[in-house]
């Protein structure tokens, strides 16, 4: 069994009992860092990164997983880490978004629906010489290579 494949169900097992909680990425970097990413519907606490962190780390030494040194780190996607899952966009209703798309083309507007394998996002439109409108566009997630929260300062 792969390391990745085992801590996937280390992880899995530790939040069953947390509906709320979700995995978002488990990777093995060559560097020897583990990097375990949780997110939560309603945020994730410190102490569900620190249980995570315990019962896969204790499961790992228990059961001689790993054979060099390595460092393990359980944390919350930050907000310049991009939307991967659909459940990560539902959590994000009502925020803003800039999305990248394979074609090269970018935009921003907030993210007023998802669905499933479509986001809507309304994008601000503004022609010279007229007054800005808010259209609603529907967006293939196969067709997003990024999608990013808009973090607001005002």
């Amino acid at each position: 069994m792969k390391v990745e494949q085992r801590i996937l169900a280390l992880v899995a097992e530790k939040i069953a009992d947390r509906p709320d909680l979700f995995l978002v990425e488990a990777k093995m970097h060559a560097n020897g860092k583990l990097m375990i990413l949780i997110d939560g519907d309603k945020g994730v606490a410190i102490q569900d990164c620190v249980a995570i962190s315990r019962h896969v780390g204790f499961h790992l030494e228990e059961e001689n997983l790993v054979d060099t040194a390595y460092t393990l780190e359980v944390s919350s996607p930050g907000v310049d880490f991009p939307l991967t899952l659909l459940r990560q966009y539902a959590k994000n209703v009502g925020r803003n978004l800039s999305v990248k798309f394979k074609d090269g083309n970018k935009t921003e507007g907030k993210l007023a629906e998802v669905q499933e394998g479509h986001i809507l996002l309304q994008e601000l439109k503004k022609e010279k010489g007229k007054k800005a409108q808010t259209v609603d566009r529907l967006i293939p997630l196969n067709e997003i290579t990024e999608s990013k929260v808009l973090i607001s300062f005002k």
